[in-house]
C-alpha cells in the first residue's frame, strides 16, 4: 500500500492591510469653497461644500488628499443692523469624504466673515442729509429756516439710512479659507 502524503491546503492571498494616520488637533485644512454662503439668506445648518487644496500629511503619507470634498454647516448667522451692527457669518466641517468614497467625520473650529460696517454709510446719509436741509432752509427762511431745514434734513437722512440695505458677511463659491481642526480625526489607508 501506498501512504498518501497529506497536501497542504493553498494559502489564502494575502489581503490589504491597513493602517490609522491621526491627524492631530491644530492641523489645518486648505479648502476652497464650492457653496456661496450670505447672512441674508442663510439659517444655520444649511450645508457648505468645499474641496480640499492641498495634501494633508502624516508623518510623510497623504492623509488627505487635494481634491477630496468637505462638507460641514453654517453655524452663525447674524444679519447685522442697518446703522451699527454688523453682519456676521460662520461655518464649521463636520466631514470629509476621500476619493475613494470612505467618509470620515471631522470636527473644524468655526471660522468667521464680517460684514462691512454700515455705520459710515447711515452717517454720511444722515449728514448729508442736514447739510442739503440747512441750505435750503437757508435760502427760504435765514437763520431760523436753516435750523429747521437742517433738523428736517437730519431726519430724512437717517430715514434713508435706516431704509438702505445692510452689508451682509458674505462666504463665495471659490474662496480659499483655512480651518483648523478642533478634534484629532484619524484616516486609515494601505499600508505601504
Amino acid at each position: 500500500t501506498a501512504a498518501v502524503e497529506p497536501v497542504p491546503a493553498p494559502a489564502e492571498p494575502a489581503g490589504p492591510r491597513f493602517e490609522d494616520l491621526v491627524v492631530s488637533t491644530d492641523s489645518v485644512l486648505g479648502l476652497q469653497l464650492e457653496t456661496t454662503v450670505s447672512s441674508e439668506t442663510a439659517r444655520v445648518e444649511d450645508e457648505v461644500v468645499a474641496r480640499v487644496t492641498r495634501d494633508v500629511r502624516v508623518g510623510g503619507r497623504v492623509a488627505i488628499p487635494v481634491g477630496s470634498r468637505v462638507r460641514g454647516e453654517v453655524s452663525l448667522v447674524e444679519r447685522g443692523g442697518k446703522v451699527r451692527e454688523r453682519a456676521r457669518l460662520g461655518l464649521r466641517f463636520t466631514s470629509v469624504t476621500l476619493p475613494d468614497g470612505t467618509r470620515v467625520p471631522i470636527d473644524t473650529d468655526t471660522i468667521f466673515r464680517d460684514g462691512d460696517a454700515p455705520g459710515r454709510e447711515s452717517a454720511a446719509k444722515i449728514g448729508g442729509g442736514a447739510l442739503g436741509g440747512a441750505i435750503i432752509g437757508g435760502i427760504f427762511g435765514g437763520k431760523k429756516g436753516a435750523i429747521i431745514g437742517a433738523t428736517t434734513g437730519a431726519g430724512a437722512g437717517t430715514a434713508t439710512g435706516l431704509a438702505g440695505g445692510r452689508n451682509p458677511a458674505v462666504f463665495s463659491a471659490g474662496t480659499p479659507v483655512t480651518v483648523r481642526l478642533a478634534q484629532p480625526a484619524t484616516i486609515t489607508v494601505e499600508e505601504r
